[in-house]
This record gives C-alpha cells, structure tokens and sequence, in this order.
C-alpha cells in the first residue's frame, strides 16, 4: 500500500497551473541586471504595467525597458514598492536580498519569484508560447528548465503564428453561432469545421478577409463540404528539412497523395489515420498519369477531404504543380502551395558549395535533363558559358549527352562538375570530376537514388575532399579490360 502511494504521488504535481490577468496592472522586478532584464522581456509579451525597482540599472536592462515601455523606480527596494502590485519578481542576484524581497511580499499578499531559486518562489514562471490571445505556458517545476525550453520549442513548430488570429475570429462569431445554432451539439460540429477545414486555411494563408467571408457562410449554412487541397514540397527527404507548416499540414490531412521519391518516414508523419495513396512517378516507370492525379485531387477535394498533395523538393521546381493548380482552378476548388527545400540548396548545403560567389558566378540556373519530349537539353549552354552555375535536376540517364552537348558549345572539358546522390539523408553519397568526365555517370548502375548535378566554376569552392571520382566505375572497367 505505501509503494502504491508513492506510485500515486509521484505523478501529482507539486503545483497548479494558472494564468493570472496582469492587463493593466502593477508587475515589479526588483534587479539591476541581465537577470531582471530577461524577466522584463518576458512580461513585455503582457499588457502588464511593468515597474523596475532598482537604484542603478546596466544598459541591457536599461535597453529592454525602453523596449517594452516599463517604468523605471531609481530606488533601493523597500516593501512599501509592493503595495498595489499583482507580482514581484526578485532578480537581485543575492540569495539574501532575494529572500527579503520574498518576505516582503508574503506580507502584502503579493505573490513572488525569486529568479534562478525555486525554494524561494511561490509560483514558477513557465516557457512561453506567445499567440495573443493564446498562450501555453509550460514548466519544469524547477527541475528542468531546460528541458521545458526545448518543449516550447516543439510547441511553437506546431502552433502557427496566425493561431491568435484564428481565435480572434472565433471570439467575434461566439455570440452569433449560440444564436444561430442553438443546439450544443450542432454547434460543436461548427466549431470543428472552422478550426480545422477552409475558414482556417484561410486564416493561417493571410487572407483574413476571405476567411470571414468563409465563416459566416458556415455559419450561416450555405458553406459546402468542399475539401481543400495544400500542394506540399517534401523538401529533399531528410524529415528535419521539412517546413513547420508542412508538418502542420501532414497532421490535419484526411488524404496524402505523394510521389515515390518521398521517404516513407516524411509520409509516416502524417496522421495515423490519414489515407495514403502513391502515384509513384519515376523515369519509365509512371504507376499514374499526370491526367490522372489532376483527376484525383479534384475527386477527393470534391468529397469534402482535406489533401495533401506531396511533393518531392518545392512542388513549383519541375513538380509539375502547374498542372495540378490549373485542374483545381477549373474545378472551382481552394488550394494552397506550401514550399520545401529543392534539392539544389539541400545539395549546395551538404558540400558546402556556393551555388553563387562573387567574381565567379553571378547566376543560378535550374535545369533539367530532358524537354517535354525526352530530348536533351542544352539550351542553358549560353548562360553555363557566361559563368552561371548550372544546377541539373533527373539528368542522369542523359549525363553522357549533356557532357558532350555542353563541351560541343564550348564549355571547357575540365569545367568543375559535384554530384549529390539522396541530398540531405543519411544515405547521401557524394561525387567530384569535370565535364568530360560527366559521360561515366550514365553508366554507373551503382548509383539509383535521386541525383543533382552541379556544373560550374563555383564548384571548385566546395568542400568536397571525401566525395567519390565520378568516372570511378568506368576507370575501373577500362583498367580491366
């Protein structure tokens, strides 16, 4: 029995979390330095009347205030300063000093923190996430603030900056939809709606104006149960890569429709209960058409679902995302684009290869291997002659012409030339040679994954002293033959 209390104790909490309403009123912070500041920044997020009890104060301080507007009392503390104040903070730097501000407050009822001393306070101040009128506030008890910092930080990847805004909206519609919808439970399902279908895409896109337009059609009935669609790049694999708001997204999805070049982990990160449907496309082997996933988005988004449409790198850099957004416009269906790291920046980043560098390359060209109908492409060759650093996407299968295309241009054979195989994931290899050396790559069948070539003087700034000889594979069999 007394194992089983203590069992029962110890997932209790020493404390009961509040929020006290501060709009307005007196806050002091007794202190002079870095750790009155940091208190003062924090209470500069309240509409909180901020007062400063310290005869001298230093400059970080003293700039903080001027910030948020606090008052500065050039004073030493005596207890009297507590009189007509809602808290106190003690940040004087000084178990002693601390403590006789503490007491202090005991006496006029205000309670206290004293900074960096958890056995002194009587209310501990958490880690914020700020989203006015929202807020979470998240505490360690003492124990662990660190660890409470890095829980905020995954609370504030989860919480748009636009969340205040939606419950401003929500406030301003509370009394209309108890009037309107006077039965509880009809009205929690509008709730569910405008938090979590059109009125908050709209919202969390920028367009508060259509979004309210979207709400009072919802609530007053006319809204249809039309899906919206979010045309997500899934950056270059790597799940950490990917944009808060994309991972926001994979969370309020009812169906995720992606490519087969997206990681099976970044589509896992989906909710539990979303449906996954493939449409694979790689080069020769394209399990659905194009017509067909237009065809699909515009056929779940019409059955009221909420799609993501996952894109490999930023669906707008040879995603083919025109295509789609041009089905959904005809469809007369809300969408939004939501970019991801193409694998240009997540290749650059990795080698640390500057994609533009002053006195070497001044422009940046994406390009890709093939045309609309698989034809080599060396069109770009003008502008890889003036210096441009040539980026080449789903080029690997014509390395051999694009070598030669682009030597038969002009450009010199021993022109620096990287490879990027799977950009930014745990399995990335990487690869140096020249452009005459570019031909062996269409031969090397040890090389399947996704593949960026970088062709360009900036190249040679790159740190690249592990990466693999492009002709590697090629030497070896000419060796052995």
């Amino acid at each position: 029995m007394a194992a089983g209390n203590r069992d029962s104790s110890a997932s209790r909490l020493d404390v009961f979390p509040t929020f006290f309403k501060v709009a307005g009123e007196r806050v002091c912070v007794v202190g002079h330095g870095g750790e009155a500041a940091a208190k003062v920044r924090l209470l500069g997020e309240t509409n909180a009347r901020i007062e400063v009890i310290s005869a001298e104060i230093e400059p970080e301080l003293a700039e903080v205030m001027e910030k948020v507007g606090a008052r500065h009392i050039a004073e030493e503390f005596r207890p009297a300063h507590l009189n007509g104040a809602v808290l106190v903070f003690s940040a004087r730097e000084d178990e002693a000093l601390d403590r006789a501000v503490v007491e202090a407050a005991r006496i006029f009822g205000v309670p206290a923190n004293a900074v960096d001393k958890p056995h002194l306070c009587q209310f501990y101040t958490g880690a914020l996430v700020n989203r006015a009128p929202i807020a979470v506030a998240i505490t360690s008890t003492g124990v662990g603030p660190v660890l409470a910092r890095h829980i905020r930080a995954r609370i504030e990847a989860m919480l748009p900056r636009t969340t205040g805004d939606l419950a401003r909206l929500a406030e301003s519609l509370r009394d209309a939809a108890a009037a309107m919808i006077p039965d509880g439970a009809a009205r929690r399902r509008f709730w569910a709606r405008f938090f979590a279908g059109p009125v908050a895409s709209l919202v969390h896109g920028g367009d508060l104006g259509a979004a309210r337009q979207e709400a009072q059609r919802l609530l007053n009935g006319e809204a249809e149960n039309n899906g919206f669609v979010w045309l997500v790049g899934a950056g270059p694999g790597a799940e950490d890569l990917l944009t808060l708001r994309a991972q926001r997204l994979l969370q309020e999805a009812d169906v995720i429709v992606h490519d087969a070049l997206v990681p099976d982990a970044v589509v896992a990160m989906g909710r539990r209960d979303a449906e996954r449907i493939s449409v694979g496309k790689r080069k020769g082997h394209h399990s659905v058409s194009q017509k067909d996933i237009c065809g699909l988005l515009v056929k779940l988004a019409s059955e009221g679902r909420k799609v993501v449409r996952l894109k490999s790198g930023d669906p707008m850099i040879f995603g083919r995302a025109a295509e789609e957004m041009d089905a959904l416009r005809a469809a007369d269906l809300p969408f939004e684009v939501v970019p991801g790291v193409t694998a240009a920046f997540a290749a650059a980043a990795s080698a640390q290869l500057p994609l533009t560098l002053r006195g070497v390359a001044s422009t940046l060209v994406f390009a890709t291997g093939h045309n609309a109908r698989s034809e080599t492409l060396p069109e770009w060759a003008g502008l890889a002659l003036k210096g441009a650093t040539v980026a080449v996407y789903m080029g690997r299968t014509v390395a051999s012409d694009v070598s030669r295309r682009l030597i038969e241009a002009g450009m010199r054979p021993a022109t620096p030339v990287a490879i990027i195989e799977n950009a930014a994931r745990a399995e990335e290899r990487q690869f140096l040679g020249t452009l005459a050396d570019l031909g062996a790559l269409s031969g090397r069948d040890d090389i399947d994954g996704p593949v960026l070539m970088v062709i360009g003087d900036a190249v040679g700034h790159a740190a690249l002293a592990g990466a693999e000889p492009i002709a590697a594979v090629a030497l070896a069999r000419n060796h052995a033959a």
